[in-house]
């Protein structure tokens, strides 16, 4: 069994972020994408279970290895990152066709049997890079599992939404994104973080997917971006409201109404 692992290096949900020409400014409080752990800890569990390998791959910034060496930490066994200045800017098209064409390269190699992914980035929180990823590899995809397994030629997922739950097979290879209720992710120690230090962690620039990134026309960098962010401002703290006691409550209240509705 070959799984290969979707990450994202993004900024940390508890830094200050900010907006410079566009673009989200990266490489300063960046970190693991959360909610990746939970696709590191599925196809950990797969290969433990089935026997194989887990590769995590990502593209990004230089010090997006700093993510890749978590993976490793966290149970892959090897990690490629992606990084090139004119990557810089690429939305969410962009980053699946190059994804797409690590997958294949890797490929060449020996098949993939299935890729995982977490339901989203803690960035952009568009969702999208899953199906996008499934679409450009003709992939049947299953989003939003809570429950997973994985077979030796199919997995079977159950999602849970809207009140209703469905129970999804696919043949492999497939896609599947995971949702934070699938697994508890483990927590690396010593030991694992020494052996991690021994792991392959592969960086690729865009040149190195030549040979593998098709035919269709590139969105890769700012230039081919579909999207681009035009503001982001953080919201201003509500204030406390106004609490009045005694019997002149019901006659504030109806004046607060009434001055609301003008």
């Amino acid at each position: 069994m070959r799984i290969l692992v979707s990450i994202k290096h993004v900024p940390d949900v508890m830094s200050e972020r900010r907006i410079e020409n566009g673009r989200l400014v990266r490489g300063e409080d960046d970190t693991l994408n959360e909610l990746d752990e939970n696709a590191i800890e599925a196809a950990v569990e797969a290969v433990e279970e089935l026997g194989g390998e887990v590769i995590a791959m990502t593209m990004g910034p230089e010090d997006a290895e700093d993510s890749a060496m978590l993976a490793l930490q966290k149970g892959a066994d090897r990690a490629i990152v992606v990084t090139d200045d004119r990557l810089a800017g690429s939305d969410v098209i962009g980053t699946a066709q190059i994804l797409a064409a690590v997958a294949r390269k890797l490929g060449d190699e020996e098949p993939i049997d299935l890729i995982v992914t977490g339901m989203a980035s803690l960035d952009g929180m568009t969702s999208m890079l899953p199906a996008a990823l499934a679409a450009m590899l003709d992939l049947p995809y299953i989003p939003l599992a809570s429950e997973l397994t994985v077979e030796e030629d199919a997995v079977e997922a159950v999602r849970r939404a809207d009140g209703f739950t469905d129970r999804l097979r696919a043949n492999l290879p497939a896609v599947v994104s995971v949702t934070d209720q699938v697994n508890e992710p483990r927590f690396p120690n010593f030991k694992d973080m020494r052996a991690a230090r021994k792991k392959p962690l592969d960086v690729w620039s865009l040149d190195d997917l030549e040979d593998v990134l098709g035919d269709e026309p590139m969105a890769i960098g700012k230039q081919g971006a579909g999207t681009m962010v035009l503001s982001a401002k953080e919201e201003a703290e509500r204030e406390a409201g106004e609490i009045v006691q005694g019997p002149n409550g019901g006659e504030k209240l109806a004046e607060y109404i009434a001055k609301v509705l003008k």
